[in-house]
């Protein structure tokens, strides 16, 4: 194990630490030439800052990107990534509470494993991993821990203890967003912040879009035709907000019948009996109103746009599929 005078030096502010997705990322790395090894905690004892499965992404530079702890053994982690982009030799490294390495220890006093390993072939990793998501297919990484050697495929076995390790990448989740008002707006300038792709309904709005989307992810058309090509999967939440009751109706009928995850509807609490009455008129099922949040958002106390756009977010993430 390297020493801690060897340890690559990283940021102060860990700013890195922000990321979750590394695609872009590898992306930019592999457009710039390098090369990239990738940490995974494959294991946790105990308490652990982070899930099982969180990722950093380490360049042939010294460049870093993710998080696999609350800070404890990140630059410990760099500097191994570093060693293995040299050797191309995998490594599971071991840290925390019972760990041979001494001179870092978990605040939290757990335990955790990470495996670090070469991308040996960035430039077809990176393809895999954005045709998946182009598709909006999920896709999962298999890693042998032995060899370091990884494999995608649709289809991931349950991880072998000490063998294999599987990751799961789903598609970005996404939130459809109908209307035109100050909340529309917010949603869509705060959803990126949380990793959520947006796009946008007006029927008959403006011809260009607003300065926080691009004209491919806007449609203008008339509601039967936005409606009729909508692309609604498990990873998406639509939200209506268009202060017009036919409108949200027609849109939250098809958002409930479709594979969407979480569909919600803005308005006062006073309006959820008739838009209910109205719902089930239109032939939603009870069981199909289990995904509906009326009124749209957790209660936060919510009382400007971006504090209302907030709460979505929230109930987003709180709904999103494991």
């Amino acid at each position: 194990m390297m020493g801690p005078d060897r340890l690559a030096p990283l940021p102060q502010w860990p700013e890195y630490g922000l990321t979750d997705d590394l695609l872009p990322t590898l992306e930019a790395w592999l457009a710039q030439g390098k090369q990239a090894a990738l940490a995974t905690l494959v294991s946790i004892t105990g308490s652990s800052p982070r899930p099982l499965g969180s990722e950093m992404a380490i360049s042939s530079s010294g460049d870093v990107q993710g998080y696999v702890s609350g800070g404890c053994v990140e630059a410990a982690v760099a500097a191994e990534a570093l060693e293995c982009l040299k050797d191309l030799r995998p490594r599971l490294l071991d840290y925390g509470a019972g760990s041979p390495v001494l001179d870092i220890q978990l605040t939290c006093g757990g335990r955790i494993s990470i495996f670090v390993r070469p991308i040996v072939d960035l430039v077809a990793h990176v393809a895999q991993l954005r045709k998946a998501r182009e598709a909006r297919q999920a896709i999962a990484i298999v890693t042998d821990l032995q060899t370091g050697t990884m494999q995608f495929t649709h289809h991931a076995p349950p991880s072998e203890e000490g063998k294999t390790f599987a990751r799961f990448y789903p598609p970005p989740l996404r939130i459809v967003v109908a209307g035109g008002d100050p909340v529309t707006l917010a949603l869509l300038k705060l959803a990126p912040q949380f990793n959520v792709e947006t796009f946008l309904l007006r029927p008959l709005g403006p011809v260009l879009p607003p300065s926080m989307i691009t004209t491919d992810h806007y449609d203008r058309r008339r509601l039967e035709e936005c409606l009729e090509e909508l692309p609604l999967d498990g990873w998406t939440a639509v939200y209506t907000l268009t202060h017009d009751a036919h409108t949200d109706l027609e849109i939250a009928t098809k958002a409930l019948k479709s594979d969407a995850f979480c569909v919600g509807i803005l308005g006062s609490r006073r309006k959820i009996a008739s838009r209910l009455a109205a719902l089930k008129a239109s032939g939603i099922e009870t069981a199909e109103l289990e995904k509906l949040h009326l009124p749209a958002g957790v209660d936060i106390n919510a009382r400007n746009p971006m504090e209302i756009a907030l709460s979505i977010l929230s109930q987003v993430t709180a709904q999103r599929p494991i």
